[in-house]
Formats: structure tokens, C-alpha cells, sequence
């Protein structure tokens, strides 16, 4: 007859628990490295800092993610997150560079990138009083908003 040790099914127990957390940690890690394959994938998506002014809670704090271009708007999605629709859309039409400016102290981000200061022109034509967004990205990168800031795409007819 085969002796039980005390505490044995408990040891299984806790040690399938473990494969169970074990399995669902990678499914996790897997499904946010495919969500960036493929935002990747699609083209136009670039790494940057974005940060909505004036807000409290997590959207006024720096997050990281890709900014992907589209005709009309950028759309940001931070890097981790499982959820596919972008956090925040930034419309092109109207939108302006307010300033820009080096990481100061205290802020979480690299030292090597600028952040930009963005808004929406106002109703009667001029620059906004105070940025809507910052966002900080690396000189490559900056070039590239730049461009697609100022060029609109052949066929596209807004109206002021």
C-alpha cells in the first residue's frame, strides 16, 4: 500500500495554481506582443511620449506608445494595453505646433527627445492660448510629424 505524505494534495494543488498563473502571465505577454506586431506591421507607426495638458490621473502623465499616421488623424495607442482601438486621435485638420522644448527634470523620459507642444486652431483662425497635448519623440521621428503635419494627401479637399 502506497504511504501519503501529509500535505500532498495540497502541494499539487498550489503547484497547478502556479502553471495556471504561469500560463495565463504568457498568454497575456503574447497578446501584447502580437498587438504591437501588427500596429507595427501596418506601416506609419512610430514610437513617442503622449500626454494630454491639464488633465489629472493617468492621461496627464507621460505614456509611452505608437503614433500611427492616417489621412486625417494620428492615432495613438500606448504599448501596453490589449486593447485594439487608439486611446487618442489626433485630428490633422487645424492642428498646430505651439512650441517645443527639452525633457525638464523630473519628468520621465529620455533626455534625447524633444517634446512638442500641440493644439487646435481656434474658431477665428488663431494659434490656441494653451496646448491640447505634448508629444515627446526622438529627432527621426519628429521629422517624419512634421512633414506629415504640413503636406495633406493629393484629392484632399478640407474646408476652413
Amino acid at each position: 500500500m502506497e504511504r501519503l505524505l501529509p500535505g500532498t494534495p495540497w502541494l499539487e494543488s498550489a503547484q497547478w495554481v502556479f502553471y495556471a498563473l504561469l500560463l495565463v502571465l504568457l498568454a497575456l505577454v503574447l497578446a501584447v506582443t502580437l498587438r504591437r506586431w501588427v500596429l507595427v506591421r501596418r506601416g506609419g507607426a512610430v514610437e513617442c511620449y503622449l500626454r494630454a495638458v491639464g488633465v489629472r490621473g493617468r492621461r496627464g502623465s507621460w505614456r509611452i506608445g505608437f503614433g500611427r499616421y492616417g489621412t486625417e488623424s494620428l492615432s495613438w495607442f500606448p504599448i501596453f494595453s490589449l486593447r485594439p482601438r487608439p486611446t487618442a486621435n489626433l485630428s490633422r485638420r487645424g492642428l498646430v505646433v505651439v512650441g517645443r522644448r527639452a525633457p525638464e527634470e523630473g519628468e520621465d523620459l529620455p533626455v534625447d527627445l524633444t517634446v512638442l507642444r500641440v493644439g487646435w486652431l481656434r474658431a477665428d483662425g488663431s494659434d490656441p492660448r494653451e496646448p491640447s497635448y505634448e508629444i515627446a519623440m526622438n529627432e527621426g521621428t519628429l521629422t517624419g510629424f512634421l512633414s506629415w503635419l504640413e503636406s495633406m494627401p493629393p484629392g484632399t479637399h478640407w474646408e476652413s
